[in-house]
């Protein structure tokens, strides 16, 4: 028997988490891709322009999985760190994308001196997090006075009546179609409980803010399906 179930809880435990996306890494991006009927690429084109890459900038991608958001900061000229508890992630990841230098590292105890970074993003990976408040003073820790922070993450829809339509497609409809495209569709059905658990926009922002960061802001992007929380250290 595994040690650790196909999938984690809400409570979210570390090893359990990083087993879960051991499972999936091989399918991972078209799992993404399907599930989210496209959108992750608008998603992903969107931090880019919060983070603002340019030549020589210092980029902290936290849970960057496969590093397929780490590869578009390279392409700009900035040095990024692709960082992700999952070994299994990373695996693919660096088989995938030889050039990018993957770093195995957990999101409550960084391996990174205080500001390091001139920015740090996170795209659907704090929700995965053992300890929210935690994890942003962790990021805070490493990120220089002045830097940015970029939060990519699934909310909550704006728009009341959509609301219980999105709840039926992630309880319903979600688990479904990773079941055609995931090699472990249980994963999935974690996924749609976690969202539906997260705090809406108002509430991440306060955590934010809880954490040390000012000025702190968000964007609905699909409707409110996800958020793009900003803020400055």
């Amino acid at each position: 028997m595994s040690e650790h179930p196909a999938r984690a809880t809400l409570a979210k435990r570390r090893a359990d988490v990083s087993a879960m996306f051991d499972r999936v890494a091989e399918r991972y991006d078209l799992a993404n891709d399907v599930i989210s009927l496209g959108q992750d690429r608008a998603w992903r084109k969107a931090v880019v322009e919060a983070v603002r890459p340019r030549p020589g900038m210092r980029i902290l991608d936290l849970a960057a999985g496969t590093g397929t958001s780490s590869q578009t900061f390279a392409d700009e000229g900035a040095l990024v760190f692709p960082t992700d508890l999952s070994l299994g992630m990373l695996t693919v990841g660096k088989r995938r994308l030889p050039g990018l230098g993957f770093v195995a590292g957990d999101a409550l105890q960084l391996p990174y001196v205080d500001d390091a970074f001139d920015a740090v993003t996170i795209s659907f990976g704090l929700r995965n997090v053992e300890h929210t408040e935690a994890a942003l003073v962790e990021l805070r820790r490493v990120t220089r006075p002045g830097g940015r922070l970029v939060i990519c993450e699934f909310s909550t829809p704006t728009w009341a009546p959509f609301r219980l339509v999105y709840r039926n497609y992630l309880l319903a409809a979600l688990p479904r179609m990773a079941d055609l495209v995931s090699s472990n569709p249980a994963a999935y059905r974690y996924l749609a409980e976690s969202i539906l658990d997260w705090p809406d926009q108002p509430g991440l922002a306060d955590l934010i803010a809880s954490a040390g960061w000012t000025g702190v802001e968000w964007r609905n992007l699909s409707s409110g399906i996800v958020a793009l929380h900003r803020a400055t250290a």
